[in-house]
């Protein structure tokens, strides 16, 4: 026992004595990876909370664990990082700037009609990630719940109206 907390306690000086005394940005992902070199963006933390509801199940109105609609879990993601986004897609939809897909970026909302009403939007995703042209989004379908999904899927494609920036 005694030489378990004399190896504890050596280990935890080594440790500190090794540390640096530059002070660099340091954060954690959700999935415990760090993150250093690179300040963490509000963005960064939105995807993080957004990304944390993967899985969860589609319920229409639905704000919680239990149950999510599209711009339920977009509304919470933003909300929990106070950034205040209206509650519904085409409410989200008449705030912030258009913007190119060509320039989205991590945090952008992505905006879709995917119901045969002309010309409404009824559908928001969150990109989560822009790597060689290919945009991922997080977003709540009624048939899997919340999921990440590429924009270059032929349906989202065909279903896209805009980009927009919030933050």
């Amino acid at each position: 026992m005694i030489k378990k907390l004399l190896l504890l306690f050596l280990g935890a000086l080594l440790m500190i004595s090794c540390g640096s005394s530059k002070k660099i940005a340091s954060s954690q992902s959700p999935k415990g990876k760090n993150i250093t070199n690179k300040e963490v963006t509000v963005a960064d933390k939105i995807v993080w909370t957004a990304v944390s509801y993967k899985g969860v199940p589609y319920k229409f109105g639905g704000m919680s664990k239990r149950g999510m609609d599209c711009s339920g879990l977009i509304h919470t993601s933003f909300k929990q990082r106070n950034v205040d986004l209206p509650r519904t897609s085409r409410e989200m939809y008449t705030k912030g700037y258009d913007i190119p897909l060509k320039k989205v970026k991590r945090g952008d909302l992505l905006f879709f009609k995917t119901a045969r009403k002309r010309g409404k939007v009824n559908h928001v995703g969150l990109v989560t990630s822009v790597k060689n042209g290919d945009i991922h989004f997080i977003h709540s379908t009624s048939s899997r719940g919340v999921i990440v999904t590429s924009l270059w899927q032929k349906y989202w494609r065909k279903a896209f109206i805009k980009a927009k920036r919030i933050l």
